[in-house]
């Protein structure tokens, strides 16, 4: 009796396994890295991105599905109140990506978005402090905007949908 138990439960857990699947990668489609300008903020960028397309399966340099990222940072003054106790820097960052089709000659996918960050800056030029803080918050946009942009991407087809300028 107890292994009749035993032997069910077994042939029950195995139709649950056999009924679960992965689908983190279901329509194969793959991308490559067209050419990303900006100096250092173009270096990680491409850098996160290969990464991150090939964290998820998503990178072939082959392909014929070409990702164009172009990301720009900006920094202004931000005011936070009257009095006005601390100065704060508000960096915002905007990455615009296109996917585009070489094979067929049109556009896929597009993507736009933003996100901004301040920091308390101290008064003088000369500390590093404030390079420093600029520099990471770069980075942390850039990162950011980047994991959106993935997780659009991989519910996207890959089908071309408008026309390509």
């Amino acid at each position: 009796m107890f292994r009749i138990r035993l032997l069910i439960l077994l042939l029950i857990s195995f139709i649950f396994f056999s009924c679960s699947k992965n689908n983190s990668n279901q329509n194969s489609v793959k991308y490559s890295l067209g050419y990303i300008g900006g100096e250092y903020d173009g270096l990680i960028l491409k850098n996160l991105m290969t990464n991150n397309l090939s964290n998820f399966g998503l990178f072939d340099e082959s392909s014929s599905l070409k990702v164009q990222p172009t990301i720009s940072h900006s920094s202004e003054l931000f005011i936070t109140n009257i009095d006005n106790t601390s100065d704060r820097m508000s960096v915002r960052s905007e990455l615009i990506v296109r996917v585009v089709d070489q094979k067929f000659n049109c556009l896929t996918n597009k993507f736009k978005s933003e996100v901004s960050q301040f920091y308390v800056f101290a008064d003088s030029d000369k500390y590093i402090s404030n390079n420093r803080a600029e520099r990471k918050i770069r980075d942390e946009n850039t990162e950011a905007l980047i994991k959106r942009f993935i997780n659009q991407l991989i519910k996207s087809k890959g089908t071309c949908k408008l026309t390509y300028e």
